[in-house]
């Protein structure tokens, strides 16, 4: 069965940046996802298509067809009175924020200096070429079930709560 829209795909994989260092890997069969939902990055999605089990292969993805490239307009110093009084801020560390259009964000503490906390928007992986070496474990049919809501069910069932 080969990998197109409406399959189930399990995954081996490891990523590391142009430097070989592992930014992510699930070597153990549980990375599992729908094809053709944008359930992963697109560069990854597109290079899996029509290959099957067994199949295994280097992906190298740009950041356009991965997190996207670094927008400066993400990053912006705040106040440091808009962090709870009672943590240690440091680099690195990430917080839940509000978008200007209400939405939630992640964003990345990149600097802090005295009352002023450099946050940063950006995926953290943006801006950054991402190598996978991929081995597709298992390509199945999607239940109806996990078309209609656009993401795999774990066994059992899914639940929307």
């Amino acid at each position: 069965m080969h990998i197109e829209a409406h399959k189930v795909v399990t995954l081996n994989y490891t990523l590391t940046d142009n430097d070989g260092n592992i930014i992510d890997q699930s070597n153990d069969g549980s990375f599992v996802y729908l094809h053709g939902a944008s359930n992963i990055i697109p560069g990854l999605e597109n290079a899996l298509q029509g290959k099957q089990a067994g199949d295994a292969l280097d992906v190298s993805v740009a950041p356009e067809e991965g997190y996207g490239e670094r927008d400066a307009s993400k990053t912006q110093a705040v106040p440091r009175e808009m962090f709870p009084e009672d943590t240690d801020i440091e680099p690195g560390m990430q917080f839940h924020a509000q978008g200007p259009n209400g939405e939630m964000l992640v964003v990345t503490i990149a600097k802090v200096e005295n009352d002023t906390i450099t946050v940063d928007g950006n995926h953290p992986l943006a801006g950054v070429q991402l190598n996978f070496a991929v081995e597709v474990v298992e390509v199945r049919d999607a239940l109806q079930e996990e078309i209609e809501h656009g993401h795999v069910h774990g066994p059992g069932g899914h639940h929307h709560g």
